[in-house]
């Protein structure tokens, strides 16, 4: 692995607010589970309010009805976000995570759900932050080549207090807390240009979720047609909220008249 992604990886685990983030990120992604998942065990639909003739409404109608496999998706959301609430555990429940919120990217993007077009994809980013973070023990099932791969484990604050040999080349283990406020080995430089990034995906994300599709379902036929003033745009939400039918039939509808 180039020396330069270790030099920046270590100073990432080394800086009091990248511990911060990371921390955010475990909790609001586990909380957006848990949330989800209860509803599932509870055997609730879920989005109730929305409609069955809209294409994620049939989604979420059809999934709903199948059996044990419900509960299940939503015992598996609530088991991934325990584990990452857990910071021993925070990589395993990143692992299980991921692929589900991935999925649920893919689909709200596919459907052009904007109930979840914005939270989805950030949902998806926080998690890839998360393995990133994690890339010390992540690396050794990575396709890499390098025989040199070993495990150096994070130190914490307590071993170097406990005059345990300190390498410079090796990330410290941190909790967001005043005991890592209080150490000179921590750095505190606040990251700007990291912030920075944040804020510039955030937009692009906000951008692309509204802007990206000439059309969307919308939630709703009235917010959907006032969104749409063209006939055809009329066309489609009725197509769409009142007739039923699938998007790929409404859009190719769409196109024809246009």
């Amino acid at each position: 692995m180039n020396k330069s992604f270790l030099s920046f990886y270590t100073k990432v685990h080394r800086n009091f607010w990248h511990a911060g983030f990371y921390l955010f990120c475990r909790c609001t992604l586990a909380l957006g589970f848990i949330v989800a998942g209860w509803v599932k065990i509870i055997d609730e639909r879920f989005a109730s309010g929305l409609a069955i003739k809209h294409p994620m409404g049939a989604y979420l109608e059809a999934l709903y009805h199948t059996g044990f496999y419900y509960p299940f998706i939503g015992v598996a959301q609530i088991t991934a976000a325990i584990l990452l609430l857990i910071p021993r555990t925070a990589l395993l429940g990143a692992l299980i995570y991921f692929p589900i919120i991935l999925n649920i990217f893919v689909l709200s993007w596919a459907v052009r759900f904007e109930g979840s077009l914005v939270t989805s994809t950030l949902m998806v980013l926080a998690n890839l932050y998360i393995l990133l973070y994690n890339y010390d023990r992540l690396k050794f099932i990575l396709p890499f080549s390098d025989k040199s791969l070993k495990y150096d484990p994070p130190l914490t604050l307590r071993e170097i207090e406990n005059d345990f040999p300190f390498k410079k080349d090796v990330p410290l283990r941190l909790n967001f807390n005043l005991a890592s406020i209080k150490s000179p080995l921590v750095s505190k430089k606040f990251p700007w240009v990291f912030l920075g990034m944040i804020i510039l995906i955030f937009v692009i994300t906000m951008f692309a979720s509204n802007r990206l599709f000439e059309l969307m379902p919308r939630n709703n036929y009235g917010d959907c047609e006032s969104r749409t003033p063209e006939k055809a745009g009329f066309d489609f939400c009725n197509c769409i909220h009142n007739q039923g039918k699938t998007l790929d039939e409404c859009l190719k509808d769409y196109e024809e008249i246009n």
